[in-house]
């Protein structure tokens, strides 16, 4: 069963095409366009507005706390009797150091605020931290899937694998078009999605009226 969305795709696998082209579109737009750095950075209000951004033509919980508890695997992630206070608790987390910062990411991955599109939205979170902290993004390219998701698993318990990982794919180049839209692929293709190449879906506003999304 295909999660609820405003396409009226009943088919998994078909939203699962829609749901890519167009929040990938949809990150693109938000380099390009500048919208990305006027969000507020390291803040639950930044994250959502980075989830709503790309999720609002597919989901009416774009940008929203999810209303049910969420498991991957053995996995549970936040419970939503404690989802509001433990996104307070992040947010007041430091983030001056690379540490603080990825220690940040993995609470804000053990939240798991959202219904859908946490890890997708939540990198380019962890991003723009970097950027304004440190000068510094991460290439995303570089991370290796399996070592990424095995890391990302364990880090809630030990972090320093996620640490050394991210800490060799930093880059300076934290305008470069070409880091960030290749790192947009790469984030996907650790969720499974990899039909689509961000760099060609710029102009590619789907039509809505007769479900041209693939």
């Amino acid at each position: 069963m295909a999660l609820e969305n405003k396409l009226g795709i009943s088919d998994s696998s078909e939203l699962a095409r829609a749901e890519e082209k167009i929040s990938k579109r949809k990150a693109l737009e938000l380099f390009e366009t500048g919208l990305l750095d006027t969000f507020e950075v390291g803040t639950w209000k930044g994250l959502s507005a980075i989830h709503q951004h790309l999720f609002d033509e597919i989901y009416e919980f774009a940008g929203k706390i999810r209303t049910v508890n969420i498991a991957k695997g053995n996995f549970r992630f936040a419970s939503v009797m404690y989802l509001e206070a433990a996104l307070v608790n992040i947010e007041k987390m430091p983030q001056s150091t690379f540490d603080e910062i990825i220690e940040k990411y993995v609470e804000m991955n053990v939240a798991h605020p959202f219904r859908e599109g946490n890890g997708r939205s939540t990198r380019i979170w962890l991003d723009a931290i970097l950027k304004k902290e440190l000068q510094q993004v991460i290439d995303w390219s570089r991370v290796n899937k399996e070592d990424y998701l095995l890391a990302m698993e364990r880090s809630p318990i030990k972090d320093i694998e996620i640490k050394v990982l991210l800490k060799e794919a930093l880059t300076d180049k934290i305008n470069d078009r070409e880091v960030y839209i290749k790192g947009i692929d790469a984030s996907y293709h650790y969720e499974g999605y990899h039909i689509f190449k961000t760099e060609n879906l710029k102009n590619s506003k789907e039509d809505k009226s007769n479900g041209n999304y693939h």
